[in-house]
């Protein structure tokens, strides 16, 4: 998949702004401020219509301007023109393929699949269980509609049952403990097909990250990725497991009106040579991990989609010695279109020259190519 064009109006500081990219790789070089990350936060909208950093769709509108507008032509075996526009005053945000108008995001996840690598991907190495279940989801869901849709309504499901513990707390009331059965069952249905989906997930990742992070550091590491969920998935079926865990943790639910039990408070062990990652790992060892996961998804999802993701890298080389970066450089001529954001032009020096590339310059909101 190739985005072709890209245009933006009123999108931070780019009032009006239309860029065509090559199909290897782009470089977008700017200073501090300049506008060279919103490109990659433009892509991702058109690809997900989501922000990439989760921001509020109104920070993204251009000072005094009252909508912002992005749009792109990409070409796969067809050519699909896709366009976001969000109205400030009104709060809304409107989503079109092909002039056609897309009520649902969930729709759309999968369909141009986007892998990101930036500076916030720290947070999936070093920070809590749910960096990490981000991390998975977002990866198996563009993969499989079906898991979107289960996550989606196990997401549902659990604010449901929230909402019902907290009740029977604060009121006492038996009767809607048939209610929280009617909930329970639901959560153990969808429950049990995304802890499948996870199961499977990581037996198949690991094979794909331990290639991407053995190209890095040439065998000289080996990773490893476990699944720990808070059902049994070891002995008897893991719809029973599960069914029993809420039933022996049903007064402490209702006691603390949360739900104890299920995916959502599943982790994910990253290890180097046995060893816990978070726990043991250098900041060099986190740094490639995090870039070993993200060329990892990129590979996983060509094969599971029959379609070369976009790959947008954020300002990643600033962050890696001299080795990494050239190991990672190395690389890219295996990746489809990329997008590497770099402060300094001069660092293109130091990286593989020989890849079809092109340099586009960032200066306040304004793009020319070098």
């Amino acid at each position: 998949m190739v985005l072709r064009q890209i245009d933006l109006t009123n999108f931070r500081l780019h009032r009006k702004t239309t860029i065509n990219f090559s199909d290897g790789i782009n470089y977008i070089i700017g200073g501090n401020g300049q506008g060279k990350t919103t490109i990659l936060e433009a892509i991702y909208y058109l690809c997900t219509t989501k922000n990439i950093n989760a921001a509020a769709d109104s920070d993204v509108v251009s000072f005094g301007q009252e909508m912002f507008e992005a749009s792109g032509d990409f070409n796969e075996l067809s050519k699909d023109h896709t366009k976001i526009v969000f109205d400030l005053s009104r709060n809304k945000k409107f989503y079109y393929l092909n002039e056609k108008a897309v009520n649902s995001s969930a729709s759309v996840i999968g369909r141009f699949p986007i892998v990101v690598l930036i500076q916030s991907d720290h947070a999936i190495t070093l920070g809590g269980p749910s960096d990490r279940r981000k991390f998975v989801d977002t990866v198996i869901s563009q993969a499989s509609q079906t898991y979107l849709r289960l996550l989606i309504d196990y997401n549902k499901t659990l604010k449901q049952r929230t909402n019902l513990l907290l009740q029977i707390r604060e009121t006492g009331n038996n009767r809607l403990l048939e209610q929280l059965n009617a909930w329970s069952e639901s959560l153990v249905n969808a429950g049990t097909e995304i802890i499948k989906h996870r199961k499977n997930f990581v037996n198949e990742f690991n094979i794909y990250i331990k290639e991407a992070y053995n190209r890095i550091m040439t065998d000289k590491e080996e990773p490893e990725i476990l699944y720990e969920s808070s059902v049994n998935t070891e002995t008897q079926t893991i719809e029973e497991n599960f069914k029993s865990a809420l039933l022996n943790e049903r007064d402490n639910e209702i006691r603390r009106a949360v739900n104890l039990v299920g995916p959502h408070r599943d982790e994910f062990i990253f290890k180097i040579n046995g060893l816990e990652l978070r726990r043991f790992g250098s900041q060099g060892q986190h740094k490639t991990f995090q870039v070993s996961l993200r060329f990892g998804e990129f590979f996983y999802l060509k094969e599971k989609l029959g379609k070369t993701p976009i790959f947008l890298m954020d300002d990643i080389f600033g962050e890696l010695d001299i080795y990494r970066a050239s190991k990672i450089s190395e690389y890219l001529p295996k990746v489809g279109q990329t997008f590497i954001t770099m402060t300094d032009l001069t660092k293109l020096d130091d990286l593989n020259k020989k890849e079809n590339r092109l340099v586009i310059i960032i200066e306040q909101g304004k793009a020319s190519y070098a």
